[in-house]
């Protein structure tokens, strides 16, 4: 029985309806997920986050390469039911948390346990609480729901405690927007790079999906900068504080000239945006799709205030 037989019929055994605005539309190709895994560059030591598993093929991939995964559910029944296909099989090496991934904070503890896989539930054994501070270094690896990619991006990359690489299948049109070179910048674009190195891996048609979905997918791998320039967290908040102010302002308005962003927002007369561009040897007809994430930094000196 293949993935998408496998899928049809647990999500007909549990009366598992596909929501759309949760994003669920689950891969049924295993080659797909071997390519997930490769790219992850798992070891056995490896402590994963995953988000959104779904009916769990890839967490139990997973489970098989690393020491521990955390398997983050959004939907009851899917957590539910994860947990009792992983206890059922004796992986015990998987955590089940039926929370919003956007509520966790990697410093801190899980909240308590609502669904955790191996262990008996009854009696006084209950599963001690797994800390934050156990998780060290961790990576993610996720079949991402689309409609969070932006602000878990955000999120997860801007953490102290950040993951050491992040595997996740994106949709395709937002992938190609976060590796976009200068010429094809965008807000997106800039605050992904500002804070990792992305790499698009792969290209996932929508037949790989049931129920299809409406748009293409792309396997990216992002490798967060672990070390930043400045070495004291204040000044480094207020480095990243004003950058993306610079940056926001700069794209705005994404017809005008860089200038007339700058000088709107900044509440300064166009000459006087201008010549600041011109101080950091940029053409005064630049507009902020053509800027890099290096360009921005050189162009932010300039319009501290």
């Amino acid at each position: 029985m293949n993935l998408f037989e496998q899928t049809k019929n647990i999500c007909q055994l549990h009366n598992i309806k596909p929501s759309r605005t949760k994003g669920q539309n689950f891969l049924i190709n295993e080659n797909v997920y071997n390519k997930i895994i490769e790219s992850a560059g798992l070891k056995k030591d490896d402590i994963v986050l995953e988000v959104g598993p779904g009916l769990g093929f890839l967490t139990e991939k997973l489970a098989q390469n690393v020491k521990k995964v955390i398997a983050v559910e959004l939907d009851d029944k899917l957590a539910g039911l994860l947990e009792k296909t992983l206890a059922t099989k004796g992986i015990k090496n998987v955590e089940v948390v039926n929370e919003n991934v956007l509520d966790l904070d990697p410093t801190l503890p899980l909240p308590p346990p609502i669904r955790r896989a191996g262990f008996v539930r009854g009696g006084n054994k209950t599963p001690p609480p797994f800390k934050g501070e156990d998780w060290g270094r961790y990576k993610v690896v996720a079949n991402l729901p689309y409609n969070i990619t932006s602000i878990f991006l955000r999120k997860f990359l801007s953490l102290e405690n950040k993951p050491e690489v992040m595997t996740l299948m994106l949709q395709k049109e937002v992938a190609e927007r976060i590796v976009a070179e200068p010429g094809k910048m965008s807000l997106l674009a800039v605050s992904v790079q500002f804070f990792s190195e992305p790499e698009i891996v792969g290209c996932v048609g929508s037949k790989n999906f049931w129920p299809e979905p409406d748009v293409e997918s792309a396997i990216i791998h992002l490798r967060p900068h672990l070390a930043f320039p400045l070495a004291k967290r204040k000044e480094r908040e207020f480095e990243e504080k004003d950058f993306f102010r610079l940056v926001k302002i700069g794209f705005s308005s994404k017809r005008k000239m860089l200038k007339n962003n700058l000088a709107n927002g900044y509440h300064i007369k166009t000459s006087e945006a201008l010549a600041r561009i011109k101080l950091a040897h940029f053409s005064e007809n630049i507009r902020a799709q053509e800027l890099s994430v290096e360009d921005w930094k050189k162009l932010l000196p300039y319009f501290l205030e």
